[in-house]
């Protein structure tokens, strides 16, 4: 053979085809690529397992899950009424002459209707020995007796549910003094009306 390919010597020229650049290079980009995300998915794993982000979340549930509290009002199923519109029945179940008809009247200073005056009925005549006991019917359990209550905090409250009317019986005990200071009845009342709101508890998130 002549030219190039003329042989000379023992020695024959080796036939190859030239290289492929653009493969060797796409080879590299795609091997850089796979080891890239292996390596992010091996730091993620690590991350896991460490408990790395556990930072993240309790930074991020500071304040803004806290419980917040917020004042609801009490709910009041029933209004209360006015002193004006209770008439109480003033009754000594004591051996203190006189102290039905000095408690009937500073009741009535306070706004209040009075009824009979006089001794308590033999259920109740010296057996009384706390500073009283305040009856009505079943309806004035959350009505007109809380209110006579302002006047008289330490009184036991009773209802009787074959009772007739609206009218209360206050029965003076054997512990009573006096009736609760008028400023501080007075305080009672307002209280009594007007009820605090009771909070409530309410997460922001």
């Amino acid at each position: 053979m002549g030219g190039k390919y003329r042989i000379k010597g023992n020695k024959y020229p080796r036939m190859r085809r030239p290289r492929r650049r653009g493969r060797l290079v796409g080879l590299v980009v795609v091997s850089a690529a796979v080891l890239a995300v292996g390596g992010w998915g091996t730091w993620q794993l690590i991350d896991v397992f460490t408990g790395g982000g556990e930072k993240a979340s309790a930074a991020g549930s500071g304040t803004d899950c806290a419980p917040k509290t917020k004042a609801s009002p009490s709910p009041r199923t029933k209004a209360l009424p006015e002193p004006r519109t209770i008439t109480v029945n003033v009754l000594n179940a004591t051996t203190r002459s006189g102290l039905a008809k000095k408690t009937a009247d500073e009741l009535k200073k306070r706004g209040f209707k009075i009824g009979d005056v006089g001794n308590a009925t033999k259920q109740y005549d010296k057996k009384v020995k706390g500073t009283g006991v305040l009856l009505g019917p079943a309806s004035a359990l959350d009505t007109s007796l809380p209110v006579l209550g302002t006047q008289l905090p330490g009184a036991e409250r009773r209802t009787e549910a074959a009772r007739k009317g609206t009218a209360l019986d206050l029965v003076i005990g054997d512990g009573f003094k006096e009736l609760a200071k008028k400023p501080d009845a007075d305080r009672a009342l307002t209280k009594l009306a007007t009820p605090e709101p009771a909070p409530s508890s309410k997460k922001g998130c």
